[in-house]
């Protein structure tokens, strides 16, 4: 793995496809199953790699387990909860120009937490983000919000993006260890919150009983996909091209996400592209692109190497 461009790009696209899986999965799987199967998957495969770094780094993680639980539970399961039920009411390309936010929100957080003003091109490229993400959620209808007529899968994703901006501002407090150790941790917790949300919202433990018969070959498939795609490969891809660039270049690649999940979205779901969803994507690209300038100018770095 020593090509840091190839690995960055492949990661968004992984990521981007988790959106289509929770569309896909609808008729094929329960998305509560969905989300068990994932991380029961993705722990089995990361548990034997893991374990080493979990026990060099226990002294770190140990005093950081009530963190590294909240991570599990809002970074990872509850986002995913969220972003698979709202494929029962919203599109694919939807939920992934939505989820364009997630930087939008970050930077409010960290005006709001840490004090840190952003840019003037920053703000710009806020005020377009959100005028895309709002142009999608509306339809290209945004007096709609006026009567408060969100389609509820849209806010479901919105929501979801808001809890994960949570979590990524939360990471400056993660400990200092291997990413595996780190992923392992958090996909424990991550099971946790799963089997909880099924207790709690997706009708008991004994309803599995029913949902795993009912689940659908394709079904099947797309735990394995979610399990390793978005689960394992985009964050070993990810952290190995932050390794060999720097995060601060590396970062500017996450934002494709919204991009690949909209292409995978028309390719693999077989959505229709339509203008309101152009309009948002410019808008949201645009926005991109300012944020992303403001950041290269202030920190000196280069996209080339």
């Amino acid at each position: 793995m020593s090509k840091p461009y190839l690995l960055l790009v492949l990661a968004p696209i992984f990521w981007g496809g988790n959106i289509s899986a929770g569309k896909l999965a609808v008729g094929n799987i329960d998305p509560y199953l969905l989300t068990i199967g994932r991380w029961s998957g993705a722990l089995l495969i990361l548990l034997p790699l893991a374990l080493p770094h979990i026990i060099a780094d226990w002294k770190q993680i140990k005093p950081k387990l009530p963190l590294l639980a909240m991570f599990g539970f809002f970074g990872f399961t509850v986002f995913n909860v969220l972003l698979y039920n709202s494929s029962l009411y919203t599109s694919a390309i939807n939920g992934s120009i939505e989820q364009a936010s997630i930087p939008v929100f970050v930077l409010i957080g960290n005006l709001i937490l840490f004090g840190i003003r952003p840019k003037p091109l920053q703000v710009l490229g806020l005020i377009l983000t959100i005028a895309g993400v709002v142009w999608v959620a509306t339809r290209g209808l945004p007096a709609t919000l006026l009567s408060l007529q969100l389609n509820i899968g849209d806010a479901m994703v919105i929501i979801a993006c808001f809890l994960y901006a949570g979590y990524s501002l939360a990471l400056k407090y993660k400990p200092k260890t291997h990413w595996l150790s780190f992923l392992a941790v958090t996909a424990f917790f991550a099971l946790i919150a799963a089997f909880l949300a099924q207790v709690f919202v997706g009708g008991g433990l004994g309803e599995l009983t029913k949902l795993v018969p009912q689940t659908t070959t394709r079904g099947w498939l797309l735990i394995i996909y979610v399990m390793i795609f978005p689960s394992i490969l985009a964050q070993l891809f990810y952290a190995r091209g932050v390794e060999m660039i720097g995060p601060n270049r590396a970062s500017i690649f996450i934002n494709l996400l919204p991009v690949f999940g909209t292409v995978i979205s028309v390719l693999i779901v077989g959505e229709k592209f339509q203008f309101f969803h152009f309009v948002a994507a410019v808008l949201v690209v645009l926005g991109i692109i300012f944020s992303e300038l403001s950041t290269r100018a202030r920190t000196g770095t280069s996209v080339k190497s």
